[in-house]
């Protein structure tokens, strides 16, 4: 039987692989951190799943694109320098077909990346400032480490439209179901949705809609879906079922919390909520977000805490797909 001893050609192969510099420490010199955060969790695995590329400068749209379709999460976000003046870092957000502007789980989510890299420190304010697709966003930071909580002010909010904007297909989604003080209306701030009060928190979570009509009611209006809300002891139980982008239904929803937000600002002046509460949602899929409003005026703050699940690196290489 040969062996190595024999074979002095094999052995000098070998010794020359093993003295030869390797890939694998060249692509640990410079790595790419990839992180995999928990957003608006009550407790680990509670909130809303999102993945975040924090050194993407250089990446084409093709490879943020590819790389978020790859991961499969609700949203991925990668992080950049600023293109503008008073930004403290740039975030690209991405579901798995298309990129958009903002939402507002990838925003706070984004921000706690920014801070545990590094790439950031509060304003004497306690301000980061982040630009994305909706422009530069304040993102207050209010304490550290695992209890630290972060808040987005949400991009301005308008009702856009009342239940007969919504016509038959509105009224086929929510038949049968006993509706709050507040009327449903559209809402638009960043993104569109419709929202509508429940009477009752229990039927609210017992609730089993119709995602077809939903999503008919998605495209017939140009909106995300419905949010649906009732009144609970903190402050509101809130369900989201954004069927216009293909999801069934979302556990933990920021910019849709900032539209109830300001639909309950403009609506309800005086009562309970007028100053702000605390958002149960997710429960009803396996999730248990809790998201905490505050209204400041005209300004919504929509944040929570966010847990790191996983923190490494990423090797996503460039390429074309074939045709």
């Amino acid at each position: 039987m040969s062996n190595a001893r024999s074979r002095p050609g094999a052995v000098r192969a070998l010794r020359a692989a093993i003295m030869s510099p390797s890939p694998i420490p060249a692509l640990l010199m410079s790595p790419i951190r990839y992180k995999q955060l928990d957003v608006f969790a009550a407790r680990h695995g509670g909130g809303n799943p999102l993945g975040v590329v924090v050194d993407a400068q250089g990446w084409s749209d093709s490879r943020m694109q590819r790389f978020a379709h790859w991961t499969n999460l609700v949203e991925t976000t990668f992080l950049m320098p600023p293109r503008v003046d008073g930004a403290d870092y740039r975030a690209r957000i991405y579901t798995p077909t298309k990129e958009i502007p903002f939402a507002g789980h990838p925003t706070i989510g984004s921000a706690h990346a920014a801070l545990d890299a590094g790439l950031v420190t509060p304003d004497a304010a306690g301000i980061v400032w982040q630009e994305c697709g909706a422009g530069v966003l304040p993102i207050r930071v209010e304490g550290d480490g695992p209890t630290r909580e972060l808040f987005v002010q949400s991009p301005k909010a308008r009702i856009v439209g009342d239940a007969s904007r919504g016509g038959e297909t509105l009224s086929a989604v929510l038949y049968g179901v006993k509706l709050g003080a507040l009327a449903p209306a559209c809402v638009e701030g960043g993104r569109r949705w419709w929202v509508a009060e429940f009477a009752d928190e229990s039927v609210l979570r017992g609730w089993r809609p119709d995602h077809a009509a939903i999503r008919a009611l998605a495209l017939a209006t140009d909106t995300l879906g419905l949010c649906v809300f009732a009144r609970s002891a903190e402050g509101l139980a809130v369900r989201a079922f954004p069927a216009g982008v293909g999801i069934v239904e979302d556990p933990a929803s920021g910019a849709a919390n900032g539209l109830i937000a300001a639909y309950v600002a403009e609506r309800d002046t005086s009562g309970a909520l007028a100053n702000g509460y605390v958002v149960s949602q997710g429960r009803e899929v396996g999730h248990d977000a809790r998201i905490i409003i505050r209204i400041d005026g005209d300004a919504v703050w929509v944040g929570g805490r966010t847990n790191t699940i996983i923190d490494g690196h990423v090797d996503w290489q460039e390429w074309e797909p074939a045709a």
